[in-house]
């Protein structure tokens, strides 16, 4: 049994999202196997939660990306040394300039021992290389992987390990249903979706996320008869009103309005995949890992999807059928008459649950605490 460690998770806020998401896991795994869990952030409506569950919150500003933030370096220098921080784990760029450049000016034999998790395919350039800086960097696909180590050619790869993201199968059952108390409600806000057969597409509202191809697939169902409704699930950012305006032109001008709804941001995703026949993964970009995709398999719903990135290689693992080349909007109609036709079956086993995502991480924790 390793002794209990003190472990700091840096990441710049606490508003929701899959970083934030994994990070409270991660800090309550550590919570339940008697670890001192810290977390710094510039706060959120996350913390609440995160104190719930026994961890510490330390609300510093390091979601700011500028060079007033390197202010922040010696007084954290100061921190990790006297709260005696054996792991420093950092999760995203900004905040990660400021606890690599605290760890490195720390003596070698009185550092914490330094773990980056890459969350994401970043841009290549010098800022996004502190990520690299870890004692050993997490990549969570094989895709962010490949990635790291075709764009940073100096990255000794023995400091890198994959640990996929997971989902709770507990919360996202396979064969769920939601209560008909929330069928009520939802029905009673979206009286067009009853009796219709509805096509989800999950993601903010952002030009990568491929709703003209969505858009596409649901009129080209529509006109071959097929009863679909198409439904557009995510949030709007105001700085891209303009894009969600033109794909509302679009669907009214198409004469799609009675047949595709934009429902805004949901925090009852759960209870949408469940009502929904396939769930769609469009982006046009390839993606990290593919969360909503894995969340929505681990449900028995299936997925189609654009074989690339992160979310091609969920897909190759745990449903194969659900895999349509990118852009080829025929593809996706065929594909998606196939499975209206005979709905697929999908996977009861899939090897990407949070048990083994904590396991891993509290693993490597440990290994490191111990002077492997």
């Amino acid at each position: 049994m390793v002794r209990p460690l003190t472990v700091l998770q840096m990441l710049p806020a606490l508003h929701g999202g899959g970083v934030e998401r994994g990070t409270l896991e991660v800090a309550q795994a550590l919570v339940e196997q008697g670890h001192r869990s810290l977390v710094m952030s510039a706060g959120g409506g996350m913390v609440d939660e995160l104190l719930a569950h026994g961890s510490e919150h330390l609300c510093w500003p390091v979601d700011r990306k500028s060079l007033w933030t390197l202010r922040l370096v010696r007084p954290l220098r100061r921190l990790l040394r006297e709260r005696s921080v054996d792991i420093l784990h950092l999760r995203s760029r900004a905040p990660a300039w400021v606890g690599w450049l605290a760890w490195r000016g720390i003596p070698v034999d009185a550092r914490p021992h330094l773990v980056t998790t890459v969350h994401g395919l970043y841009s290549v350039n010098a800022y996004s290389r502190v990520m690299t800086r870890g004692e050993r960097v997490i990549a969570v696909s094989e895709t962010v992987r490949d990635y790291v180590l075709d764009n940073y050619p100096g990255f000794d790869p023995g400091h890198m390990v994959v640990i996929p993201r997971g989902v709770d199968p507990a919360v996202y059952r396979y064969g769920w249903q939601p209560e008909n108390a929330w069928l009520d409600r939802f029905y009673a806000e979206f009286p067009q979706l009853r009796g219709r057969t509805l096509l989800t597409l999950p993601g903010r509202l952002t030009r990568l996320k491929g709703h003209h191809e969505f858009i596409d697939l649901i009129a080209a169902l529509r006109s071959s008869g097929e009863q679909v409704h198409g439904l557009i699930v995510g949030g709007e950012d105001p700085r891209r009103a303009a894009y969600a305006a033109e794909l509302r032109r679009r669907v009214s001008d198409g004469g799609l309005s009675d047949d595709i709804t934009f429902t805004g941001r949901r925090s009852d995703m759960r209870e949408v995949y469940a009502v929904s026949a396939i769930v769609y993964s469009l982006s046009g970009k390839p993606e990290s890992f593919g969360r909503t995709v894995l969340e929505a398999l681990s449900m028995g719903r299936p997925v189609i999807g654009y074989a690339h990135g992160g979310v091609g290689e969920v897909l190759a693992k745990v449903f194969p059928d659900g895999c349509v080349a990118l852009k080829a909007v025929d593809a996706l109609v065929a594909r998606s008459r196939g499975f209206l036709a005979n709905p697929p079956v999908v996977s009861f086993e899939q090897p990407y649950t949070l048990e083994r995502m904590l396991t891993a991480t509290l693993e490597l924790y440990e290994y490191l605490a111990e002077g492997q």
